[in-house]
C-alpha cells in the first residue's frame, strides 16, 4: 500500500513539473513575439534572380519584420507563390491553336496576398501520337 502511495505521489509530482515547464515555453513566446494581431505581409521577394531564397516583409502600427521565404525555381511565376489553386484537368487539344487549356479555383492566399480567383493556363499540344497497342509487336497482333 505504501509503495502504491509513493508511486502515486511520484507520478503526481513529474505531472506538475512537466505542466510549469510547459507554461515556461509559452510565456518566452509571449515575451518574444508582438502584440500587434494585423500584420500586412509583402510578397517573398528573392535575393537574386526571380527564384530561391528571400524575404517577406510585414508591417503592423510602427513594426516592421522580415520573414524567410522561398520561391520554387519552377514555379509558375504568374500566379505568384502565395497564391495556391487547385486545377482541374488538361481540356482537349485545340487544332487551330495547337494548345491545351485547363482553369484553376483559388485554394488558398497566404499572407493576405492579392490573388485572381479562377486562372486560366495553356500548354503546346503533345507531336507524339501514342498508339492503343501497348507493349504488342504489329506482328503479334495479326
Amino acid at each position: 500500500m505504501q509503495i502504491r502511495g509513493l508511486l502515486l505521489l511520484l507520478a503526481l509530482i513529474l505531472l506538475a513539473a512537466t505542466a510549469e515547464a510547459g507554461k515556461n515555453k509559452k510565456e518566452k513566446v509571449k515575451k518574444d513575439g508582438s502584440e500587434c494581431e494585423d500584420w500586412r505581409w509583402g510578397p517573398c521577394v528573392p535575393n537574386s534572380k526571380d527564384c530561391g531564397l528571400g524575404y517577406r516583409e510585414g508591417t503592423c502600427k510602427d513594426e516592421t519584420r522580415k520573414l524567410k521565404c522561398k520561391i520554387p525555381c519552377n514555379w509558375k511565376k504568374k500566379f505568384g507563390a502565395d497564391c495556391k489553386y487547385k486545377f482541374e484537368s488538361w481540356g482537349g487539344c485545340s487544332a487551330q491553336t495547337g494548345v491545351k487549356t485547363r482553369s484553376g479555383i483559388l485554394k488558398k492566399a497566404l499572407y493576405n496576398a492579392q490573388c485572381e480567383e479562377i486562372v486560366y493556363v495553356t500548354k503546346p499540344c503533345s507531336s507524339k501520337i501514342k498508339s492503343k497497342s501497348k507493349g504488342q509487336s504489329p506482328l503479334l497482333a495479326s
